[in-house]
């Protein structure tokens, strides 16, 4: 659908021709209309479908400036929250309204003024919560509640501070719930809190003839050193190198920068301006590799990546989709490239388990063996970086044992929710 089909804001429309918008994709096409009617929806849609558009564009459309907070739009991680905050202010940009970022790992006070001022906050559920408790935010007049890429959100513990948030919010309300994938705890809010609402279904733009899937079969010091091989060989603009928590990604990319391979590692234990850096690094044109973990690379629009390598199997057919949805777009052709060693094999029975997945195992090519670097670890106070000190060990593939728990806002819960104690980290 072309975008001057919909009766939108003649402000709005300048702005997405500024921003060389010419069609909307599938879910902004079956959204905006149903959010302008005013209804709820569950949109059920992959990262770089076009959701902060879906849901942002009819926003725009039906808020009225100056009247206080009336959106809320609750994200996962704070990389996310920012992302969401630039896109919708690139759409705002001939209107009034004012959208404010509200996340952990930097000072309040500026937030504080910021959401005074705003029309639309997008935020982070602990510090959503922070300001609640500290009365610098007023939800009262929220028309709009927006829960993006739900599933995540959930995953990393924070069901019950989204539980708390909506106690703050009109009941009368429209919310829009957007997840990638179905687990119970994303059910149990579409069941309690949704009004009726309008499924919407947008596919996951992977074009199946442009993507080529392969795995290797190899054994555990072998596989650093293929990575290297192919990442060297193919490397033409960015790729991905997902691993299972956040010490693989420390080791792996101090391990590929040591191999002269530019690698950016994201995820939850960074501070705030090393992850916004890392983000720069990947909006240019240079050649990269972004080594991260799932939950740092959800909800990350990340473009022209040809390569999604697989250093650690991912735990289920649904997490492997995603992951592979981040290349071969655009009509491009990509890559996604599956390392298995031993300890993989349950896993990728699991991801094989949906038998719409056709991976072909490949033949490894000659490739040089380059020496994999221990490091020893210490987490320093203050700041949530790493010391990293070397331990001179054998040449051998690395296996974490801390799984990453979030990307922006940590939390852990003891004992049941019932009378218990709870920590939050907002580092």
């Amino acid at each position: 659908m072309k975008i001057e089909e919909l009766n939108l804001n003649p402000n709005l429309l300048k702005a997405l021709n500024d921003l060389g918008f010419t069609e909307f994709t599938q879910i902004q096409e079956k959204c905006i209309p149903v959010i302008l009617e005013g209804k709820d929806i569950f949109g059920h849609s992959s990262t770089g479908s076009g959701k902060t558009a879906a849901f942002g564009l009819p926003i725009f459309e039906k808020l009225e400036c100056g009247k206080g907070i009336q959106a809320l739009v609750l994200t996962p991680t704070r990389e996310l929250c920012v992302q969401v905050t630039e896109a919708l202010r690139s759409f705002a940009k001939f209107l009034h309204t004012k959208v404010a970022s509200v996340y952990g790992g930097v000072g309040i006070e500026p937030q504080i003024e910021a959401v005074k001022k705003a029309d639309i906050v997008v935020g982070t559920p602990g510090r959503i919560l922070d300001h609640i408790n500290r009365k610098t935010i007023h939800l009262n007049n929220v028309k709009f509640f927006v829960l993006d890429e739900a599933d995540k959100m959930f995953e990393m513990g924070f069901i019950d501070d989204v539980e708390d948030i909506m106690k703050y919010i009109p009941s009368k309300k429209q919310t829009l719930l957007f997840s990638a994938t179905l687990p119970p705890t994303v059910m149990h809010i579409i069941n309690r809190h949704l009004r009726s609402p309008v499924t919407i279904k947008g596919h996951v733009h992977v074009d199946k003839c442009l993507l080529k899937q392969v795995y290797y079969d190899l054994k555990t010091p072998e596989k650093f050193s293929l990575l290297v091989h192919l990442i060297k060989k193919n490397l033409k603009g960015l790729a991905i190198v997902f691993c299972g928590t956040r010490r693989e990604v420390d080791v792996l990319s101090r391990n590929l920068s040591m191999q002269d391979i530019r690698a950016v590692p994201i995820h939850g234990g960074l501070t705030q301006n090393r992850r916004l850096k890392a983000l720069e690094v990947l909006k240019g044109n240079d050649n990269a590799v972004l080594v991260a973990t799932d939950v740092a690379a959800r909800g990350l629009d990340i473009k022209n990546v040809s390569h999604v390598y697989n250093y650690d199997v991912p735990k289920s057919s649904e997490d492997y989709i995603h992951r592979i949805g981040r290349t071969a777009r655009a009509g491009m052709q990509g890559d996604a490239v599956t390392l298995l060693t031993e300890r993989d094999h349950e896993n990728f029975r699991r991801v094989l388990s949906d038998r719409s997945i056709q991976i072909q195992k490949v033949v490894p090519p000659h490739f040089e063996m380059v020496k994999f670097q221990r490091f020893h670890e210490k987490r320093e106070r203050g700041d949530g970086n790493f010391r990293v000190s070397r331990d001179h060990s054998k040449n051998t593939g690395f296996r974490g044992d801390s799984r990453d728990k979030s990307f922006g806002e940590e939390k852990k819960h003891f004992g049941n929710r019932s009378g218990s104690s709870r920590r939050r980290w907002n580092n």
